[in-house]
Formats: C-alpha cells, sequence, structure tokens
C-alpha cells in the first residue's frame, strides 16, 4: 500500500517536475557505524526517541490539526533492512502499474491496520506477507520510528525490521511490480535530500524526496526514510 504525501484530484501530477531544494542546510554525514544494525536498534530501543526532523514535525503538527476534525485511518509499515557484504541496505517496492491509487510508486510493504489485527507491529508484518511473502519468522523487529501524519488521510506507524539470512521473497504481482534494495549510505546522506513545494487545491504542499538510478523515492516514504536519518543523528551514545 503506498501512502503518498500529496493529496491531489490531478492524475497527471507529476512529482519529479516540482521546484526542489537540496534539504541539507545544517545536516552532517553520518558515519558509517550509525548505520549499523546494532546502532540502529539501540537507538530505536532508546526513551531518546521522542523527536521528530524539524520539518516533519511541523508538517505532524498541521495535519494533527486536521486530524482532530477528520479522523485518520491507521496504517503501519515496515522498513525492511538487509545486511550485504558492502553495507546494511533497504528494501523497497514499486507498486504495481495497474493500480488505480499510487501506481509505480516507491513504498514501505504495509498498509491498513485491520481490526482483526492484534496490534500496529501484526499489522506491518501481515501486509509485508501479503504483498511481498517474507514471513514474519523471517524478520526481527529493530523497533518503532515516530508516527507520520501522511497527506492522503493515513497515520502511518512505521516499523523498522532486518531480514535474516533465510528469508525468503515471492511478489504478488497483484499489489507490487518490483522489489528492489538501496544502500542506506545513501538513503541517509542529507546531501541527497530534496525538499518539494507546490501549491494544489488544499494550499501549498512540502514532500521529500531521494532519486536513486531510476526510482524516484518521494511522499511518505521519503519522509520516514528522513525521519531515520534524524533519529540515528541525534542519538546520544
Amino acid at each position: 500500500m503506498a501512502l503518498s504525501t500529496i493529496r491531489h484530484g490531478n492524475p497527471t501530477f507529476d512529482p519529479q517536475a516540482q521546484e526542489a531544494f537540496q534539504a541539507n542546510q545544517g545536516l552532517s554525514v553520518l558515519p558509517m557505524e550509525r548505520m549499523s544494525i546494532a546502532f540502529i536498534q539501540k537507538a530505536l530501543s532508546s526513551p531518546q526517541l521522542v523527536s521528530l526532523d524539524p520539518i516533519i514535525e511541523r508538517w505532524n503538527h498541521e495535519k494533527r490539526l486536521i486530524h482532530a476534525q477528520q479522523p485518520y485511518a491507521e496504517a503501519a509499515t515496515l522498513m525492511l533492512l538487509v545486511e550485504k557484504e558492502q553495507g546494511v541496505e533497504m528494501l523497497l517496492t514499486r507498486r504495481a502499474m495497474h493500480l488505480k491509487k499510487h501506481s509505480g510508486q516507491i513504498s514501505f510493504p504495509g498498509g491498513r491496520i485491520d481490526k482483526e489485527d492484534a496490534s500496529a507491529e501484526q499489522a506491518a508484518l501481515r501486509e509485508t506477507f501479503e504483498e511481498i511473502g517474507i514471513a514474519s519468522n523471517s524478520i526481527q523487529l529493530l523497533g518503532q520510528l515516530p508516527d507520520f501524519f501522511t497527506g492522503t488521510g493515513f497515520l502511518m506507524k512505521p516499523f523498522v525490521g532486518m531480514l535474516k539470512p533465510d528469508y525468503v521473497l515471492s511478489i504478488n504481482r497483484e499489489e507490487v511490480d518490483e522489489v528492489f534494495s538501496v544502500p542506506l549510505s545513501f538513503l541517509l546522506n542529507p546531501n541527497h535530500h530534496f525538499l518539494h513545494k507546490v501549491t494544489v487545491d488544499e494550499g501549498l504542499r512540502e514532500y521529500f524526496s531521494m532519486p536513486w538510478q531510476d526510482y524516484f523515492i518521494w511522499g511518505a516514504t521519503a519522509a520516514v526514510i528522513r525521519n531515520l536519518y534524524h533519529v540515528l543523528d541525534v542519538f546520544e551514545v
């Protein structure tokens, strides 16, 4: 399920064509040790995990006011990390092109939390299995990032997990066209983060992007990645 940052009624909207600014002001590149599985797990399990990237915090505040009048649907996503010889990488999906909503967008496995789900965590694991066939016993959960209010009416609860070496991928072609991985050292480098601004029916909207090769990672997916950078950057050992 894709949870994008822009709500708009124009099917020809091109997120890559909107004005963009490099979003690295005052930010530093993370040392490699801060992108290790051990460090990520330590940071996510810390009581210090209460802050958001300042831009995302502002977005959440604005959307929380809307949420008070028009409740958001709760959704859970799973940011999957895999250890490779060259370093840790993040698994992402490209939504199926035949879907009516958010077709072709880059997203995490995830979706709406159903009433049958015992918890948000279980919803994230269930959706992951339904979309890309990775069973929960092949995933070690590392923790949870702060909630994120999307521009499409979802309150996203993002979880972070590590794939065990024995994981098996089985893509559900009804929902997903492709699964690929991106080096964490690229995604968590603020020099690769861009902030876009666009006027839509509801007024000014902003979203992050981090283009990689032929993939345009943007919206809620990019925002959650940006916040992982923030958490790892500000965590005090």
